[in-house]
């Protein structure tokens, strides 16, 4: 598309529009993410010399176009929702105005930034949803689809409400905080599993988590508790045990009984296995003595809602504001922005407007990143976006945040501008 356009000499400025055509399933919000990733990509656009060449080798393309990719960079202005912020279908979740060549080479890159880690982070979010007062770590890595899905899920989670991660690559990216457990293989490695429990706690003595279930969850318990209060004379601190596997609600339980009958009262009961924001929820509701949980593959691949349907469209250019009319899949026209509505506290309804209408009332969530293709502003820490993401939740109505929510459990509308705009072109 980009060699036709040059071709043509269509290079007007235009803006694309990045946003979810509908909620997935059980979804009652996103957590929008992704934002640095895509900024930092816009940031350093260009087309090196292997990419040039590589280019040329396929016989495509013209001299002139690839002298033109050659000089290219982003010199466009970016509006985004601000990442860990609560967005909705059809809503524009970032958009982009550059000359039109420049807006169209970028879109894959941002499909796929945006869209996988708002996918995860609300996937996270449902799951600190479910897990109350109650932490949970990202165990994924070894389960999502690829390395670099590995790293992009770990800070996506971290942005949604995990605690931490077990991907050490991921914790040096990103500066998340890390965690991690020993895995069966390390007592099976052992002769005895009290050897196996008592080494690694002397090798991690403020804090090691022991797992319990390679042979026998209820005496690997009595083992646990036998090593711990031995090495407590040695200044070793057993921080819990974990199960992962099995009926949990009920070895919870007898575990419990076990520790506190054993003097420990103090180790804490950690948990995995294929665990997501339905089994957690329902293990609480069950009284389950968990304190906090591993969530590894159900989080990493969204498993019950594993792809977004995140779309990249022009909604403005040198014909001035366009629509796609498929009945499935039209597209909202224009330059648009979006209000949310807020009174004491909670967050009342959106309203997906034009850029610039008067007499809407609201917050205007998109906020303006890049100017002429330069960023604007240091990268956000972590831990504000972890807190934004809280306080957006915790503002959407109940109805909204629930497991099993409604795709309309908010309410999100067209403006009058808008709504006259798509009646006009509609016509």
């Amino acid at each position: 598309m980009a060699a036709s356009y040059f071709a043509r000499g269509m290079n007007e400025p235009a803006t694309f529009e990045l946003s979810v055509r509908r909620l997935p399933p059980n979804r009652g919000f996103l957590v929008a993410c992704g934002l640095e990733d895509a900024v930092a990509y816009l940031d350093g656009f260009a087309f090196g010399d292997d990419a040039i060449d590589y280019l040329r080798s396929l016989g495509t393309f013209d001299r002139a176009f690839l002298d033109a990719l050659a000089r290219l960079r982003f010199t466009g202005d970016v509006w985004a929702a601000p990442e860990g912020e609560a967005v909705f279908a059809q809503e524009p979740i970032l958009r982009v105005t550059a000359p039109l060549i420049e807006g169209q080479l970028v879109e894959t890159f941002l499909l796929n930034a945006v869209g996988f880690q708002t996918m995860i982070a609300t996937k996270a979010a449902r799951i600190a949803l479910a897990c109350g007062d109650r932490a949970f770590v990202d165990f994924s890595g070894r389960r999502d689809h690829g390395a670099d899905a590995a790293l992009k899920v770990a800070r996506a989670s971290c942005v949604g409400g995990a605690s931490a991660t077990s991907n050490v690559l991921a914790g040096q990216f990103y500066g998340l905080d890390v965690s991690g457990t020993m895995a069966h293989s390390y007592v099976l490695a052992f002769p005895d599993e009290a050897d196996a429990f008592r080494a690694y706690a002397r090798d991690f003595p403020e804090g090691a988590v022991l797992l319990i279930d390679t042979y026998d969850t209820v005496e690997g318990a009595r083992r646990a508790a036998a090593v711990a209060n031995e090495l407590r004379a040695e200044g070793v601190a057993v921080r819990g045990v974990r199960l992962d596997s099995g009926d949990l609600a009920a070895l919870a339980g007898a575990v419990r009984d076990v520790l506190d009958a054993e003097g420990c009262a103090d180790l804490r009961i950690f948990a995995s296995s294929d665990l997501d924001e339905y089994r957690i929820a329902a293990l609480l509701a069950q009284g389950a003595p968990i304190h906090a949980f591993g969530v590894g593959t159900r989080l990493g691949t969204s498993a019950d809602a594993p792809s977004l349907g995140a779309v990249y469209k022009l909604v403005d250019g040198a014909r001035g504001p366009v629509m796609k009319h498929s009945p499935d899949k039209a597209s909202h026209p224009g330059v648009k922005q979006v209000y949310r509505e807020e009174r004491n506290g909670a967050s009342l309804a959106d309203t997906i407007a034009l850029a610039g209408e008067p007499g809407v009332a609201g917050r205007p969530l998109l906020e303006q990143v890049m100017a002429s293709g330069e960023r604007l502003g240091a990268p956000e820490s972590l831990a504000l976006l972890r807190d934004r993401r809280a306080a957006a939740v915790a503002r959407l109505p109940e109805t909204a945040r629930r497991l099993k929510a409604d795709a309309d459990a908010y309410p999100v509308r067209l403006s009058p501008g808008l709504a006259t705009l798509i009646e006009e072109l509609g016509r």
